[in-house]
């Protein structure tokens, strides 16, 4: 180990900054769909020690960003695909998505290795207390990324814990972010074998790690155990997953083979027995408000009393008054079997360049245009709500990649009995994203623990307990139905669902103790 230290640490510039793509891309192999732990191991430790050759800001970004780079470029290679969805106008865009986009994002780990040489030097720290510091500037960038420039917390490194239904139990107690504060710690901790100092000095930070990982282990296995999945007495689901090409969903033409595809797929044998039939993201190609034969049609092929639940874009109902904007938005409306609209939810969360373009004033004069169909941008619904929903338990909605923000799914002052998540993955074919998407959706039922339903046009739909074991699931590009119960919630809300970020506050306070400790002890040991 200490051959390897010395190895890394004495790495200078080119060989500095190629090796640090290198360990990103390889610490990106921990996430889902792969779920390589030990790539973990390998790829912290190693920054770890690289940062422990840094003695100048500049020399920490660039090993920072380099780093972030390769571990975003691998694992969001597939942001891309969207772009070739219409090749024709988009295409040209790819060097930017493929580029840009890691580029953008490695400023975050770059600022954190800054800030950690910052604290290093000025408090004079030295040993396994620079890895501790190390994690927690980490996590801390990780944190603010969910919310600058509207936040991307996609991939956060706590996601590396979701290989293991147990292991990742502990998101109920300290969220991602807690868990991404000490994977980082525990996945560095053989760093310290290299260090001088008496035996539990240098072997102490891995045994205590793995003791710990296997105490969370032990009691994420007890907490599954001793709570079998629970179902909500005459709540019976259908999700449709109808696989629509993302490149003929919005042509006119398809429009009414694609809403006859889904009164197909809706109607099969069963549908009798359906509570709450659900369709993807704007499955219907139409704005519903606005038709009212459409809507009785939907009515009739639903049970007495039962609702459709669907993804749909929304603009006002009636004539619009001259002079006023055309406004829609990308809703969730639930219908019953006269045909009625008895609940909305309006998307608040938009994804950048797919449902608004950011500063339009300027890029709207250089032709740049969201990916979206349509001309403009969506409208901004009010937030987290608890949908209502007549003769059900109240919903909670989340549309596409709502759900990535963790802390911020839920209507606190009205927590809702499940989650529903409607999405559109078909923009990024057979690739890891939907895969990645499932998985962040895993961890917010387990964050809050809600069950959560997730209805996605060609896949992965699923219906996940609120412990986050999934009780059934279409797979990946699949045209198919789903019916299945809705499951319980768990017994008491989770104790990050009722603290947050305060969680994530204490550990940080915690390690940051943990940091003055030892270099108290440092400087004991050095002057004696």
């Amino acid at each position: 180990m200490t051959a390897l230290v010395s190895f890394f640490s004495s790495m200078t510039g080119w060989q500095r900054g190629v090796m640090s793509v290198v360990l990103g891309i390889v610490t990106a192999l921990a996430l889902p769909p792969l779920y390589l732990a030990p790539a973990m191991i390998v790829g912290y430790t190693a920054l770890a020690a690289v940062f422990t050759g840094l003695a100048r800001k500049r020399s920490a970004f660039v090993v920072g960003w380099c780093f972030g780079f390769g571990y975003f470029a691998i694992s969001l290679y597939w942001v891309g695909f969207a772009l070739l969805v219409e090749a024709d106008k988009y295409a040209w865009l790819l060097p930017f998505s493929a580029l840009g986009l890691p580029a953008l994002l490695g400023i975050f780990s770059g600022l954190a290795l800054v800030l950690a040489l910052a604290i290093v030097r000025r408090f004079g720290l030295s040993g396994y207390s620079r890895i501790l510091v190390l994690a927690l500037c980490w996590t801390l960038f990780e944190w603010l990324r969910g919310f600058v420039l509207t936040g991307f917390p996609w991939n956060l490194p706590g996601y590396a814990w979701g290989g293991s239904a147990a292991l990742s139990q502990f998101a109920s107690v300290v969220g991602v972010h807690g868990l991404g504060l000490l994977a980082f710690v525990f996945a560095a901790s053989p760093l310290a074998l290299a260090g001088a100092g008496s035996r539990f000095r240098r072997w102490g930070p891995l045994g205590i790690s793995v003791l710990a990982l296997g105490v969370i282990g032990v009691w994420g296995q007890a907490r599954l155990q001793q709570n079998p999945t629970s179902y909500v007495d005459g709540v019976n689901l259908r999700l449709v997953q109808a696989a629509v090409d993302q490149k003929d969903k919005w042509r006119p033409e398809f429009r009414r083979t694609f809403l006859e595809r889904y009164r197909e797929m809706s109607s099969r044998p069963g549908i009798d027995d359906v509570s709450l039939l659900i369709w993807p993201e704007t499955a219907i190609p139409y704005f519903l408000d606005r038709e009212p034969e459409i809507r009785q049609s939907l009515g009739e092929m639903l049970a007495q009393n039962s609702l459709l639940l669907t993804g749909i874009a929304r603009t006002h109902a009636g004539p619009r008054l001259p002079g006023t904007p055309f406004e829609y938005w990308n809703s969730i409306q639930a219908l019953n079997a006269k045909g009625e609209i008895v609940a909305t939810y309006d998307k608040h969360h938009l994804v950048p360049f797919g449902e608004y373009v950011p500063f339009r004033a300027v890029l709207g004069l250089l032709g740049i245009e969201r990916l979206a169909a349509g001309r403009g941008d969506f409208q901004r619904g009010a937030g987290p709500e608890t949908l209502p929903l007549p003769g059900y338990p109240g919903v909670g909605p989340l549309i596409c990649y709502e759900v990535i923000f963790p802390g911020n799914v839920v209507a606190s002052a009205d927590r809702p009995q499940w989650m529903l998540n409607v999405t559109n993955d078909a923009w990024f074919g057979v690739s890891a994203g939907p895969h990645q998407h499932l998985a962040i959706a895993r961890m917010r039922s387990i964050e809050e623990g809600l069950p959560l339903v997730r209805a996605a046009n060609s896949g992965i739909s699923a219906i996940i307990d609120s412990y986050g074991r999934l009780t059934g699931h279409l797979d990946l590009g699949v045209s198919d139905i789903l019916d299945g119960q809705l499951p319980g919630i768990s017994a008491s809300p989770p104790l990050y669902a009722n603290y947050g970020n305060f969680i994530l506050l204490a550990l940080f306070l915690a390690f940051a103790g943990l940091v003055m400790v030892l270099r108290k002890s440092e400087d004991t040991r050095s002057d004696t």
